[in-house]
């Protein structure tokens, strides 16, 4: 025999086709976890966007339960007397406002609260009760309460109030439309 001998076993064609099969294989089991992965999404920081909203959120909560309260045991002087009803809504949601400033100081988080009298007439003239089964009469936005007339009674319906939250990671400034009842 002249030249070199080749070894008896695999030719090179075929451990080319060995590691293209391989590749294949490994290709076919790497779709589900690129699928999933693109299904399910990503954020790049989870924690980071619910600390965001957080304290947002705990002002809303404490809000509600305020404007609620208050706006119940206001509610039922004579329409004549709306501008008295207004007065001591504002005057009962004060120590809840104060609370708000300041209960979270020590964690880091301030709260500034002020009404929004431009946010409360949007929502008197396009939320308000009415139509024809209804007996309701007017409804007012005064210094950031929505109040309406019903059967000659003053009826709190809402504050608007602009919220601050100035956290260590920043300030965020929303207006909160919160109803009484």
């Amino acid at each position: 025999m002249t030249g070199i001998e080749r070894p008896t076993g695999r030719r090179d064609g075929e451990r080319g086709q060995l590691v293209l099969a391989a590749a294949a294989v490994l290709a076919v089991a790497l779709a589900p976890v690129v699928l999933a992965y693109l299904q399910l999404g990503y954020h790049a920081d989870v924690a980071a966007s619910t600390e965001y909203d957080a304290p947002v959120a705990n002002a809303e909560r404490l809000l509600e339960r305020a404007v609620h309260e208050v706006g119940t045991n206001a509610t039922g002087r004579s329409w004549s007397e709306r501008d008295e009803t207004v007065r001591r809504v504002r005057d009962r949601l004060d120590p809840h406002l104060s609370t708000l400033a300041t209960a979270r100081i020590e964690s880091g988080t301030a709260y500034a609260t002020s009404y929004n009298q431009s946010a409360a007439e949007d929502w008197a003239t396009n939320r308000c009760p009415g139509g024809p089964n209804r007996d309701f009469g007017d409804c007012v936005a005064e210094d950031g309460v929505v109040v309406q007339e019903r059967v000659g009674k003053t009826h709190v319906l809402a504050v608007a109030l602009d919220v601050t939250v100035t956290t260590e990671r920043g300030e965020r400034r929303v207006t909160l439309v919160v109803e009484s009842g």
